[in-house]
């Protein structure tokens, strides 16, 4: 199929035609790559470190340079999709995503691995927002909704896959992790070019927001290097300085977007009290699972004595129940409202997440490890589809879209900011992640704040939630989608 002359996109694919199945599998292939890279590092970082000789700081950096740009830039991406071309800027952020990848795994040293983990977000940012909205635009409308289900369920599958693939390929060489994305590149650009429509928003907004970008940005990364800072060589004057710089920056950005004619965020958003609240929420759930899901493959490996792969492995159950119960628990918080499920299943994420202060020398998968997994996924399950649909539902119509892209930043901003503050604050820096007896303590006491963090959620759910209002027949509900996902939000298609 020849793609279509830019404009806003034909939107007449069949779910079952072969045209629509190309577009399916180039936008789960796409997004996967973005999807995959922001899980299977963590099972490399123990021999990144080691092959570097890095500390531990140089470790969360390896993680943060990713995330930053990518919570910095992806509605951003969103944006310059609508206004010059969906393919286009997916086909951009598939080739720079690539090439950093490349730069990556040839990185000399931990410095370079960093830098180009940091343009590594950038091409996320643009390729993710696309495959989503590529969707959206060419299906027609009576297979949109199968479409976005269809995507949301291979891309789960795509994530209970990593674990095992990025495994092996870090006990073969950690570099591969990282390579192995430039064949997918490009079969996912080749089969672009030849069977996804070009599609754009006529309507899109005429300017973008370049002062607001740049603001997160700075704030966000200045704030980021200074709680790391301080909690390697304590806070010093200029660390201080420089973390004062980062939440003034952030200020700034909040007062150019009250008066940006196009603004990231459209501050009236924030007008709405459940929506702040429900972003709040969003922050500590996404908080607790950032340092999780770094810190639990650490510990598996240094203290625990498990391979990469095993320790990969570890937490495959997670994303199984969600893939299987997250659509379910959707259906449910329509029924019955978004409280019971929320606050119940946060609760018992934290019950799970506290079985894994089990895990130390000696820990067994099958006793220690995996009851724990099994517990927090099924209260995870519980919790994301109803958080994702209600801060859908508490935004007005014409800003649902916009509302799950700033969702999801702020989920992404939580695991950003989570990585750097909460390793610090439980005693782990320097080279403890090369000392068992060191690292277990810091990891024991980031376990019960991770915890704490899902526990205050809970309660910000129990208290503030109401019921959902209903869609009209037709609209796509993310509470129906098949998986949503474990480091961030599902993105609505209208984002």
């Amino acid at each position: 199929m020849s793609s279509e002359e830019p404009g806003q996109g034909a939107a007449d694919l069949r779910l079952g035609s072969p045209a629509g199945r190309w577009v399916l599998a180039t936008t789960v292939l796409g997004s996967g790559l973005a999807m995959l890279d922001s899980t299977v590092v963590n099972v490399a970082l123990e021999r990144i470190g080691a092959d570097f000789g890095a500390s531990f700081a140089g470790l969360q950096w390896t993680i943060n340079a990713y995330t930053l740009t990518l919570a910095g830039f992806i509605l951003l991406g969103g944006s310059l999709g609508d206004r010059f071309g969906r393919r286009r800027i997916f086909l951009v952020g598939v080739v720079w995503f690539a090439l950093a990848s490349a730069l990556c795994g040839f990185a000399p040293s931990i410095e370079v691995l960093i830098a180009a983990r940091a343009l590594q977000g950038i091409g996320g940012a643009l390729l993710t927002p696309g495959s989503l909205a590529l969707i959206s635009a060419s299906f027609h409308g009576d297979d949109r909704a199968a479409a976005i289900g269809a995507w949301s369920g291979l891309a789960g599958v795509a994530g209970a896959v990593g674990p095992f693939v990025g495994g092996w390929l870090v006990e073969w060489n950690w570099r591969a992790v990282f390579l192995i994305n430039l064949p997918v590149a490009a079969v996912v650009v080749a089969a672009a070019l030849r069977h996804v429509p070009e599609s754009r928003d006529p309507q899109a907004v005429p300017h973008l927001d370049i002062p607001g970008t740049a603001l997160a940005l700075l704030g966000l990364g200045t704030l980021t290097w200074s709680l790391t800072e301080a909690g390697t060589s304590g806070a010093s004057v200029g660390v201080v300085a420089t973390g004062v710089a980062g939440v003034a920056a952030l200020v700034a950005f909040a007062f150019v977007e009250r008066r940006s004619r196009s603004p990231l965020v459209p501050t009236d958003l924030f007008a709405n009290p459940r929506f702040t609240a429900l972003n709040v929420v969003t922050l500590l759930v996404y908080a607790a699972l950032g340092v999780l899901f770094v810190l639990l493959v650490l510990q598996l490996q240094v203290v625990a004595g498990f391979s990469p792969l095993a320790a990969g492995v570890s937490t495959l159950p997670i994303t199984v129940i969600m893939l299987l119960l997250s659509a379910r628990a959707g259906r449910l918080a329509t029924k019955i409202g978004p409280r019971i499920p929320m606050t119940v299943g946060l609760v018992t994420a934290a019950a799970g997440m506290l079985l894994l202060l089990r895990v130390g020398v000696g820990a067994s998968y099958l006793f220690d490890v995996l009851p724990a997994v099994l517990l927090f996924g099924l209260g995870l399950a519980a919790t994301v589809a109803p958080l994702t649909a209600t801060v859908l539902d508490a935004a007005d119509d014409r800003h649902a879209g916009v509302a799950s892209g700033v969702n999801n930043a702020v989920a992404r901003a939580a695991g950003l900011l989570a990585v750097a503050v909460i390793p610090a604050a439980a005693g782990i820096a320097g080279a403890d992640y090369t000392n068992p007896v060191a690292f277990s303590a810091g990891y024991h006491r980031a376990v019960v704040i991770a915890a704490c963090l899902l526990l205050g959620g809970a309660l910000l759910s129990g208290l503030l939630l109401r019921p959902l209002r209903p869609r009209p027949p037709g609209e796509v509900n993310v509470s129906e989608c098949a998986h949503c996902g474990v480091s961030s939000p599902q993105q609505s298609p209208r984002s």
